[in-house]
């Protein structure tokens, strides 16, 4: 049996110098490996180190061992030799730790050949990807995904839990008010209402609303408001119908309706009993916690989860109209030099600044976007390469220029779908390197002059 090996990140052969200066741009990995040969592994090393500044990597042999290190150790991805005699494929991911309490770890399988069907029921059964080995190269890509797929469902699962517990608090707090109650006739008027109704929607008494509003469609969508009667009229109950309600001072509440068909004593149908509860608060809240899942609280831009989505949405609209859309990508310059000699506050304003000259350079179908600390990207749908690349020096000019202290520049790189990528991945990497070759081609920014 092989016993356990611990790995530092290897030192290959230098690589053209613009890979190696792209390497800074990720951070450090750590990696476990799962019954893989040192020379695989080795393998797996030199391709990584391009790509993350610091890796560092365990390796165990049995069961055991993977359980232990897995307890003991944080751990970015795990690495598995799924052709392994002493494993069955399978056995790997149901090691992983699991429940919401714990983070999820992506699974990647290192494979010789493999039948699609194969890679298909990994995949489904909770792998990220399978990578075979003599294809190693691609791994750094595959191991982004996974990292960037698992980043998103974090920040997917801490929203959805926000609104369940805004929810919760909204019915909590709504649990011990009085609803809105009203008796209809068949043809929807109102016969009989509460108190509570009566206020809800403005009026000093139950008396005033029956004066006021003697059919429902006064206040209410009438089309909305029929299909609830008719639910009512085939069974004994419907399920909730929202609708929008005009409060007396011309204000709209958002409604939802309950209720039920009244019948006498012969079992005929004689009219409704509805009850109504005032949602405008609770989906005012949904729609802001919505709103924050998809933006970046410093600037208001579109968050990284939304670009990702947006980019999706962009490859999917070039596939069936088999037009170009554009990507830029800005980096602000020497912002760390900003925060030592100014104040973070002063960095934070230069962040804001570079957003505004986003907002205002881009059109209605744009999408400008926080891609990360101090990088911003755009999407610019139906846009070839030369009119690309005339926005990116329209807003370089527009921050120069804008008028602020101290004075900010911005590096920026342009990628064309499907010309420089026709993955999320590839199109982000290619607008990534366009930027960094002018960053480096800057002997001296202007921000760094000036400070």
């Amino acid at each position: 049996m092989q016993t356990e090996a611990q790995t530092k990140s290897a030192k290959g052969q230098p690589w053209p110098e613009t890979r190696n200066k792209k390497a800074i741009r990720h951070p450090s990995l750590r990696v476990l490996f799962a019954n893989c040969e040192l020379a695989d592994v080795k393998r797996c090393l030199r391709e990584l180190q391009f790509w993350h500044s610091q890796v560092k990597s365990d390796v165990v042999s049995t069961s055991k061992e993977f359980i232990q290190h897995l307890r003991s150790n944080r751990y970015d991805i795990v690495l598995a030799d799924y052709s392994s005699p002493n494993w069955k494929g399978g056995q790997f991911s149901a090691f992983l730790p699991q429940g919401d309490s714990h983070a999820q770890i992506p699974l990647i399988y290192l494979t010789r050949r493999m039948r699609r069907e194969t890679v298909a029921e990994l995949i489904t059964n909770g792998a990220s990807d399978c990578i075979e080995l003599e294809h190693v190269a691609h791994l750094p890509v595959a191991i982004r995904q996974a990292l960037s797929a698992n980043h998103l469902r974090d920040e997917r699962d801490r929203a959805e839990k926000l609104l369940r517990h805004s929810e919760a608090q909204y019915r909590a707090l709504v649990g011990n008010l009085t609803y809105g109650i009203c008796h209809c006739s068949m043809d929807g008027a109102f016969v009989d209402v509460n108190q509570a109704l009566a206020t809800m929607l403005g009026y000093e008494s139950r008396e005033e609303l029956l004066e006021l509003n003697h059919s429902t469609a006064h206040i209410c969508e009438p089309l909305k408001l029929a299909q609830l009667l008719r639910q009512y009229c085939e069974t004994n109950r419907a399920d909730p119908v929202e609708i929008d309600w005009t409060r007396k001072d011309g204000g709209t509440l958002k409604i939802r309706l309950n209720g039920r068909r009244v019948t006498t004593e012969e079992n005929a149908l004689s009219g409704y009993e509805v009850i109504a509860e005032d949602i405008t608060k609770q989906r005012a809240l949904e729609d802001h916690l919505r709103q924050k899942a998809a933006k970046d609280s410093l600037t208001g831009l579109a968050n990284y989860r939304h670009l990702v989505d947006i980019l999706d949405v962009e490859i999917k609209r070039s596939k069936r109209t088999e037009r170009e859309f554009g990507l830029l990508l800005f980096d602000l310059d020497g912002l760390k030099q900003i925060n030592d000699l100014h104040g973070h506050v002063v960095g934070s304003q230069a962040l804001c600044r570079v957003a505004d000259a986003l907002c205002m350079g881009c059109r209605e179908i744009d999408t400008a976007a926080r891609f990360g600390g101090d990088e911003f990207a755009l999407v610019l749908p139906e846009t070839k390469e030369d009119a690309a690349n005339f926005v990116a020096r329209r807003i370089c000019e527009s921050i120069a220029k804008d008028g602020g202290e101290p004075k900010i520049s911005v590096s920026v790189g342009v990628a064309v779908y499907p010309a420089d990528g026709e993955k999320i991945d590839a199109l982000l990497s290619s607008a990534d390197a366009s930027m960094y070759l002018m960053k480096n081609a800057h002997h001296a920014s202007p921000i760094e002059s000036k400070l």
